[in-house]
């Protein structure tokens, strides 16, 4: 066979294997419906399928791959030497750890499989032999034309061919892709948007080249070829023509398009970060510990086979009498003995690193995760969506926590705008059922009646004077780009867009909006009685009180980031000029001459301290001479061939002035519930928290303030807009220099996508410097990837912080994937960050008892349980090392090889194994009340070196007590039974296994502080096991086994009154030095955590018996008892705020923060 066969079938072989082949040129040449060229010799690409691949195994790979993974941890590496050393009974856990690995991972993978599956199997209908056929989205082709109905998402990378409309163009929201709520438009191009039949589709001939597939979401680069009467027609292809996978179709009945980028090509799958294996900062103490004790496991082999060659030099002890060598062991090589030797000790030394220890791990995470599933206040009721784990590898990981990366769209908010006040001529105004209220009034009031609007404006609409009012609820409903879309019969779609207003309500319409503000005050208008009701071509529609006007529009003065303000030009029914401008205040008021404008501006300032976003509104009448200038400057600048955008600033600039003030509009991005107060009780714990948005600069930074994130006295440093590497290295030091100024002042920082990109090619240093000497960090119009990068340039500063990323659309998926914890929000953006997520919530606010309750109980649990295993074992290995120096060093054993197999797999296992998975610290109420508790654990305090070596020498300092203790009370007296008979060495090694196992057990007793009847069970049923298994061990002749040599050695110890003593001193021995110094400790120098543990057992025990804020419980007789017979049930002082039912409430209010004290008359 020749090379290029064989070359030819591996490369197909890694094809289906799942490979990606290498691009062979820089574009990709697409035929529409995959009607290729019938002459010449057409070679067709390869293109990758459909799927969306989040598993990280498949059948065929996982048992090789995930034993790599496995075997990349060093204990399991030792444990694999360890076995091919010792082929016996005793690796039997090692096979079990293994393959408990080998299933969680498993089954954990299944579940990502199964999440793939439901969306590579979702129904799509593609055009094929001239027929809409249903198909799975998996079977989607490169080539293939695809049909999208509306609010369905796109299923793969479409180049728009054709929609419902006439024109050609679609809207679509990309909050799963890039966080923007706000309808963006896409067009066709001419020659394919009269394509609206699937016969016109086939019959279509279409060649689409373009670039090869990208990351970048808002590039694409390529061009159409349309062949129509032998004629070819190229068209130009960019963003605005393709329509990504994870967007969703609104606001169009259907459109039609061809699959240019599938699965994992998609712009989409190419953000995710590749997944890979994560490590919690616990498991590298484990690899870092365990390194230690197998320097000393090596320490002791390699001392313990010197030592017996040097007794076996003198003459008498190298070959006794009763121990003569054999011919072979005579002639043997010393080295292949020594080395035999060593191994033979490495063998008898290794439980002292514990293979069961990892066991117990995997065990304690898996069985553990349930608890966050389990948890009611992480369950959402609305949706009926409860909290679930991905990966349960990170569960102490979520309580050692130091940077939070947060999306803003959809993980802050609710992606919902709510109108709430506005001031109209210097008067402030809120809606109420409907209607617009002056500040003091009420609705429902006869006072309040009288200068209600809707009636007010009536009356001066019939008399043909034009309120103030009214003017200003026309400017916001015309000054707009809002679209409608028309949920009753679509049977009129394509004719009279008017012809609805007279056959049904209002309520039938449905507002799609470039801005979420717009779509927010057009509803607003609409409620209260001026009516946007359509836009067809150019004219606009507006049902005011009942009565239709029309007015023409003229020109379009667009929205951009630098002016922060959009204008309309109008015709008004009564044919006069007019300008509707709305925008920042800051780019409003200075161009206004007329109108309350001191009044109107400190009403701003009002809304926005209460977290409300703000538009300005504004007006202008032109003349006819005016007009005439007004557009001739604006043609002249939309034609200019050269510098036009500088022209067209130059017009809008004198076109937006000597403007009349209309008033200010105050819109509510509503946030979710508690967002403020989870983002203070997590900043109190000591987390910095960054927000990483997609989202505009204003919007983003009006959020910050209203959630908190940054506070109304916080120092804003802005880098945004740098053009150059040197002009981003200047601010950054110019922003360096004001930290250092006003280091008493707390800073935020504010970076955009297109400067952070400077910041990060050369500047990484200085941008960090700047960034970790800020209270917080927000970064707006960010790319996926560049999230994932800023996360990444944390994790690996030179501090190492634990970094989590929370977000809920398909845009945060690489920040999840980044972070050392990534959480999923359960949102409206689709599901992608969820199975993507190592753990998925409902809503932000579940964030607050995830980290500081569920963390810190992870963290300290699983801290001890890797503490305590390394104790138990050197304190089990220990008395078999010093043994050696009295049997020769012989390898002779000192436990029975039962007790050498069930030490850690039975009696001592459970109770920590119980410990690591029900014990608190502090009562779960106390953490929430005390966020700085969760300090006390960072940086992964429990297992510090200092916190190991207290562990190791407490381990090697209770083994000696266990052997020279039994050594000096039984070991000079060997003929203590009362028949004379003598005690050997298997009662003195059981002796010390008694003493041993005790302790161990009240050593875990001592340091558990919840108990739980199962605490209770497991503690002292593990002790009483162990006696029960012994004397039925020792009491009965098993005929299987080889020897007999527990036979009756237990009863015959526990006969001994000597023995009895010798085990009650000796666990007093090891315990009460640990009894005092816990005693000291608490009253001497106190922790916080002990400090809290105090206030828990003084005021939870009685005040959660007593005290009822969701009704009594069951035991409400009981707690009044206790109430009576403590007296510490009395009135106390509550924390709450209170208000008014005619006060204004918003979800963003920033006056929330100042609480005031009222008494509780009773519990």
């Amino acid at each position: 066979m020749s090379t290029s066969k064989v070359l030819k079938r591996l490369w197909c072989w890694l094809w289906f294997s799942g490979f990606d082949p290498p691009h062979q040129s820089d574009t990709r040449t697409v035929y529409v419906a995959n009607r290729f060229p019938e002459h010449g010799h057409y070679i067709p690409q390869r293109f990758a399928d459909n799927r969306i691949i989040s598993s990280k195994y498949t059948i065929w790979n996982f048992v090789p791959k995930n034993l790599f993974e496995q075997f990349r941890r060093i204990a399991n590496f030792y444990f694999l030497i360890i076995f091919l050393v010792q082929v016996n009974s005793h690796t039997s856990v090692q096979r079990v750890h293994v393959f408990l690995q080998h299933m969680l991972n498993g089954y954990e993978d299944w579940l990502r499989h199964k999440a793939d599956n439901e969306v590579n199997g979702a129904p799509v209908f593609v055009v094929r032999s001239g027929s809409l056929v249903q198909t799975r989205s998996k079977n989607i082709r490169v080539g293939d034309i695809v049909r999208v109905a509306k609010d369905e998402t796109f299923p793969a990378d479409l180049v728009l061919l054709s929609s419902d409309r006439a024109d050609g163009t679609c809207h679509i929201t990309t909050a799963s892709l890039d966080g923007e709520t706000n309808l963006k438009t896409h067009f066709s191009v001419p020659e394919t948007s009269v394509c609206q039949s699937v016969s016109q589709l086939e019959a279509l001939q279409a060649v689409v080249e373009c670039q090869q597939p990208e990351a970048d979401l808002y590039r694409f680069v390529g061009r159409v070829t349309v062949t129509q009467h032998g004629e070819e027609i190229v068209r130009p292809l960019g963003p605005e023509n393709l329509l990504l996978r994870g967007a969703r179709l609104k606001n169009t009945k259907e459109i039609f398009g061809v699959a240019v980028y599938t699965g994992m090509e998609s712009k989409m799958a190419l953000n995710y970060k590749c997944k890979s294996q994560k490590r919690s900062a616990v498991e590298k103490s484990m690899n870092t510990f365990l390194i230690i004790y197998l320097v000393i496991l090596l320490s002791e082999a390699v001392l313990s086979t010197i030592l017996k060659y040097a007794w076996q030099s003198e003459e008498e002890w190298n070959e006794p009498f009763y121990n003569q060598k054999t011919e072979q062991e005579r002639n043997s090589s010393p080295i292949l003995q020594f080395i035999s030797d060593f191994l033979a000790f490495l063998v008898l030394y290794n439980f002292i690193i514990p293979i069961s220890l990892y066991v117990t791990v995997e065990m304690q995470k898996f069985l553990g995760s349930f608890f966050i599933g389990w948890d009611l206040d992480l369950y959402h009721e609305e949706s009926n969506q409860k909290a679930q784990v991905n990966t349960s590898d990170l569960n102490e990981e979520l309580g050692q926590v130091e940077y939070l990366f947060t999306d803003k769209t959809g993980t802050l908010t609710e992606n919902e705008m709510q109108f709430r006040e506005c001031s109209i001529n210097g008067i402030k105004y809120r809606e109420m059922n409907g209607k617009l209220v002056p500040e003091g009034m009420t609705g429902d009031s006869p006072g309040g009646s009288s200068p209600q609007l809707v009636i007010h404006t009536k009356l001066l609409h019939k008399t043909g004077f034009i309120a103030p009012e009214l003017l200003f609820l026309k400017a916001v409903s015309l000054c707009h780009t809002v679209q409608i879309s028309y949920n009753q019969s679509e049977s009129w779609l394509g004719g009279d867009p008017f012809s609805h207003t007279n056959s049904f309500s209002f309520s039938h319409m449905e507002y799609y909006a470039a801005s979420p503000d717009e779509k927010a005050l057009v509803e607003a208008t609409r409620r209260i009685g001026v009516a946007f009701t359509g836009c067809s071509g150019d004219t606009m529609e507006i049902n005011t009180f009942g009565k239709t006007e029309k007015y023409k529009l003229l020109h379009v003065l667009e929205f951009d980031p630098n002016r922060r303000r959009m204008s309309v030009i109008l015709e008004t029914p009564s044919g006069g000029k007019m300008l509707f401008t709305k925008g920042a205040e800051s780019a409003v008021l200075p161009f206004t001459t007329t109108g309350e404008i001191e009044k109107t501006r400190l009403h701003v300032d009002e809304f926005a301290l209460k977290g409300l976003r703000t538009l300005v509104v504004a007006c202008r009448h032109f003349s006819p001479k005016e007009y005439i200038d007004v557009d001739k400057r604006l043609m002249s600048a939309r034609t200019a061939l050269q510098r036009r955008e500088e022209k067209l600033q130059q017009a809008f600039a004198h076109i937006e002035n000597n403007l009349h003030l209309l008033g200010a509009t105050g819109v509510e991005d509503k946030l979710q519930d508690k967002v403020p107060e989870t983002i203070e009780v997590l900043r109190r714990a000591g987390i910095k928290i960054w927000v990483l948005t997609g989202d505009k600069h204003e919007t983003a930074v009006s959020v910050s303030l209203s959630c908190g994130h940054f506070h109304r006295t916080m120092n804003i440093l802005e880098l945004l807009q740098q053009r150059s590497d040197n002009e981003c290295a200047e601010q950054l030091r110019r922003l360096a220099r004001r930290i250092k100024e006003d280091h008493v002042i707390q800073h935020g920082l504010v970076v955009d996508g297109a400067s952070l990109s400077l910041a990060l090619r050369e500047h990484e240093k200085l941008f960090m410097e700047v960034c970790k000497n800020c209270s917080a960090v927000l970064c707006c119009r960010m790319a996926p990837l560049q999230k994932a990068k800023v996360v990444r340039l944390l994790k690996t500063s030179p501090e190492k912080p634990i970094t989590l990323a929370v977000g809920d659309g398909a845009n945060d998926v690489s920040m999840i994937q980044e972070a050392h914890v990534g959480i999923g929000i359960m949102g409206k953006e689709g599901r992608q960050a969820v199975r993507n997520s190592d753990y998925a919530i409902a809503r932000f606010k579940f964030l607050a008892k995830l980290l500081l309750v569920h963390g810190h109980f992870y963290y300290i649990r699983i801290a001890t349980l890797v503490q305590y295993f390394f104790y138990k074992n050197v304190c089990f290995i220990t008395p078999q090392f010093l043994y050696q120096f009295f049997c020769l060093f012989s390898q002779q054993t000192l436990y029975d090889s039962v007790y050498l197999t069930l030490y850690n797999i039975c009696f001592t296992s459970l109770p920590i194994l119980v410990y690591s998975l029900f014990e608190q610290l502090v009562h779960p109420d106390i953490l929430q009340a005390k966020p700085s508790l969760y300090r006390d654990i960072s940086k992964n305090s429990l297992l510090s070196f200092r916190t190991f070596l207290y562990w190791t020498v407490l381990g090697f300092t209770h083994a000696f007590v266990f052997f020279f203790g039994s050594y000096l009370l039984m070991g000079e007296d060997t003929s203590l039974m009362s028949n004379g008979q003598m005690f050997g060495n298997w009662t003195f090694g059981t002796l010390v296994f008694t003493v041993m196992v005790i302790t161990v057990t009240l050593k875990l007793a001592l340091e558990t502080q919840f108990w739980t009847w199962m605490n209770h069970f497991v503690t002292w049923g593990s002790i009483a096991f162990y006696f029960i298994f012994s004397l039925f061990y020792g009491g009965i002749i098993w005929p299987f086994l080889h020897t007999q040599d527990m036979y009756f050695v237990f009863v015959q110890l526990l006969s001994c009154g000597s023995a009895w003593f010798a085990i009650v001193i000796i666990v007093i021995t090891c315990l009460f030095p640990e009894v005092m110094k816990k005693v000291l400790y608490r009253h001497l120098c106190p922790t916080s955590t002990q400090k809290s543990q105090v206030t828990t057992s003084s005021q939870i025990c009685v005040e959660s018996l007593c005290c009822y804020q969701h009704g009594q419980s069951g035991c409400s007789r009981l707690a009044r008892l206790l109430e009576q017979m403590t007296g510490q049930c009395k009135a106390i002082t509550a924390v709450s705020r209170s208000w008014s039912d005619t006060e204004n409430f918003y979800s963003n209010d920033r006056t929330i923060l100042t609480l005031s004290p009222i008494e509780a008359s009773r519990c």
